[in-house]
């Protein structure tokens, strides 16, 4: 029995979309669940760490814009 067998986890992995607000905060979301409103695509989707990853090299300043 393989590891992917014996653990009976053969859902594929989540897809998810960096997504940011007016105040310029990133966050990701479940690419197949409607926004929040106040929350836009940046275009960037993927999995869980690249999207993470993401969000660390381009959000440099955490501060809302207000």
């Amino acid at each position: 029995m393989t590891a992917s067998t014996c653990g009976g986890n053969d859902t594929p992995e989540p897809t998810y979309e960096v997504v940011f607000n007016e105040e310029e905060q990133y966050s990701i979301w479940l690419a197949n669940k409607p926004l929040p409103p106040g929350w836009r695509k940046t275009g960037v989707s993927g999995k869980k760490p690249e999207c993470l990853e993401f969000i660390k090299l381009n959000w440099v300043d955490l501060r809302p814009l207000s």
